[in-house]
């Protein structure tokens, strides 16, 4: 019987040292070279995330996020921050290319992309992908007289 003990203390000593050895293993993140930025700009708020080809989202961030409020939400200044702040978050997937999927028509379209370029991305692409209308409302009934 003692023998029976002394296995099974060996085998959960053995199982004690494979996880503090996993324990210790740091996954290593994967590199991804090129990516898509998705930039939404409306009167209200931009938003910006950053995907890989596939469509996973490696980090995102917006103006109201960042702790703008009211109309200083929508400026060119706060677009540029955001975009400041997500390339923090993407910096250690080393992200180098990207397509960029513009949306809206807020003010901080354009200063978004200058950022990008700035924030020492490589803008491979720009593509507007704004809807527009094509028939407009439909029009109010006529007033009965």
């Amino acid at each position: 019987m003692t023998e029976d003990v002394q296995k099974t203390e060996g085998a959960a000593t053995e199982v004690a040292e494979e996880a503090t050895t996993k324990k210790q293993k740091k996954s290593s993140r994967r590199q991804i070279l090129k990516g898509r930025a998705s930039i939404q700009c409306t009167y209200n708020n931009t938003i910006i995330s950053l995907t890989d080809i596939n469509g996973n989202v490696l980090g995102w961030s917006s103006s109201g996020h960042m702790g703008f409020k009211g109309a200083k939400k929508s400026t060119p200044y706060a677009a540029t921050q955001v975009v400041a702040d997500v390339t923090e978050k993407v910096k250690k997937f080393g992200l180098q290319e990207v397509e960029v999927f513009v949306n809206g028509v807020g003010n901080g379209r354009e200063a978004a992309i200058r950022a990008l370029a700035n924030n020492g991305f490589s803008i491979l692409g720009i593509k507007d992908t704004t809807s527009v209308p094509h028939g407009g409302c439909r029009p109010r009934r006529p007033r009965r007289i």
